[in-house]
Formats: C-alpha cells, sequence, structure tokens
C-alpha cells in the first residue's frame, strides 16, 4: 500500500519530503495546526514520533521536545486516539515512529492492530531489529502495514541485504554515525553510502539524520527516493512559533 503510493509519487517528483513531529509538542492542538501547516506545503507522508523518555537515536532538539510533551501530559492512548484524527483528515500517508518499550507496554499485536484501524500505514522502531522483532513483524505484515528498516555507514553490506528483506515500504537510511539534529557532510562520501545502499535493496531510499535546507535536498536527488526534515522544523516552531512552518517547508522544494 504504502509502496504503490510511493511508487506513484516518484513518478510526479524528482524527489519526495517526509517530516517528523513529535506528538503533543508544543501542544497537540499546535502539532494538528504543524500537520495542516505542512500537508498545504506539499509534503508527501509524515512521521509522528510518539514520546518517549529515553529517545536514544534523538539528538538534544527531539529529546527537549519528547520530554516536553511528556511533562504536558502526552499519552500513548491521547498519541494513538490523535494519530487516527490526522489520518482520517489528510490525505497523504502517515507513520508512527517510537521505540519498543512502547510497543512492548502497549502489547505489540495490540498496538499493530490499533495503527491498521487508525489509518496509519507504517511504523519505525529504531531499537528493535528483525532478530528481535518477530512477532512485531507477522502483525505489520498482517495488516500489509510497513516496517521501516533502518540503514547506517556503519551497516555492512551483508547487513543490509538481510535488513531490506525484512523492510517494507521504503528504507530509513541514516547519513551518519550518532543522533538526529546533528550537521552532516553532504560529500562524495555520502553519495557513495547511498550506492551501497541502493544495491541492497529495491525499495525507495529516504535519508534522514542532518538535512536541514533546500541544498541538502538537491544533493539528494537522483541518490536517494525521499529526504527527511525533523530536528529543522522543531529548532523553527521553538525560534519562531507554528506559523513559521508552511513558509519554511514551501522553500525546501
Amino acid at each position: 500500500m504504502l509502496e504503490s503510493y510511493l511508487d506513484n509519487r516518484l513518478k510526479q517528483k524528482e524527489i519526495l519530503l517526509m517530516t517528523h513531529i513529535v506528538l503533543g509538542y508544543p501542544t497537540f492542538e499546535d502539532a494538528f495546526k504543524i500537520i495542516e501547516s505542512m500537508v498545504n506545503a506539499g509534503v508527501d507522508l509524515m512521521e509522528l514520533q510518539i514520546p518517549f523518555s529515553e529517545p536514544i537515536a534523538d539528538g538534544p532538539v527531539i529529546l527537549h521536545a519528547n520530554q516536553k510533551a511528556l511533562a504536558k501530559g502526552a499519552t500513548v492512548k491521547k498519541c494513538v486516539d490523535f494519530a487516527k484524527t490526522v489520518a482520517e483528515t489528510f490525505e497523504i500517508p502517515f507513520l508512527f515512529m517510537s521505540y519498543y518499550n512502547i510497543l512492548f507496554k502497549y502489547g505489540v499485536e495490540r498496538f499493530v492492530d490499533t495503527m491498521a484501524e487508525n489509518g496509519l500505514q507504517g511504523a519505525i522502531v529504531p531499537d528493535l531489529p528483525p532478530e528481535e522483532g518477530k512477532d512485531y513483524l507477522e502483525a505489520m505484515d498482517k495488516h500489509r502495514l510497513s516496517p521501516i528498516l533502518i540503514f547506517s555507514p556503519s551497516t555492512s553490506d551483508e547487513r543490509m541485504n538481510y535488513l531490506g528483506a525484512f523492510g517494507r515500504g521504503f528504507i530509513y537510511c541514516v547519513a551518519r554515525k550518532g543522533v538526529t539534529g546533528v550537521d552532516t557532510d553532504f560529500s562524495r562520501q555520502l553519495e557513495n553510502y547511498l550506492v551501497r545502499c541502493r544495491k541492497a535493496t529495491d525499495l525507495p531510499l529516504a535519508l534522514g539524520f542532518g538535512v536541514k535546507e533546500r541544498a541538502d535536498i538537491d544533493f539528494l536527488k537522483g541518490k536517494a527516493d525521499i529526504a527527511v526534515i525533523g530536528s529543522e522544523t522543531i529548532r523553527l516552531v521553538d525560534k519562531e512559533g507554528v506559523g513559521a512552518v508552511e513558509a519554511f517547508i514551501k522553500t525546501l522544494r
């Protein structure tokens, strides 16, 4: 389902844009306005992060947003209910992003069932490798949802081939070692890494961790299929408010 959408979208655009927000940040009302602004600006798909107290793949900007959302009362149930509203309101695909402890506490099969019922199309769970996620992968397959697997520059070619066999929808390629929100060197080294990724899978490639401006996205054209913007939008909201989001997203095209 997600793969068909991406294939059709990529016939119309050189590269797609996926954005990332933390649910409940700054508030759920603001999060809805941010999503609306992003959709109006032409975003192709979006990650909805369920806040977690120890988001190990995320840098200080997204960590701060997670902590603030939790402090203001964001819960998994509120996030799930909010995501249902969003998926019913807007036509682009939405995916959950969170960490395995959220799924474990909620109940993996119940979590995936709820995703399907609420119109989500996939999930990114960075700390759940296929070797430990059999129940999750089986539940996702049952509902034809997309488990998004992750490549990194330190992933061997053999490991990429292994991970690619379990992925659906697209592969999330981490631009560098470390966490989100830190500068990335858009250079020949990154290009060579994406060539390795491309050889390991037929799925579209999304590149995240450090994408901040149009020049970064222009660099990725012909090398990746989806550019991922996360921390930069949250920085903008913190500095200039929700109203600045739509204009910023439009500058990326």
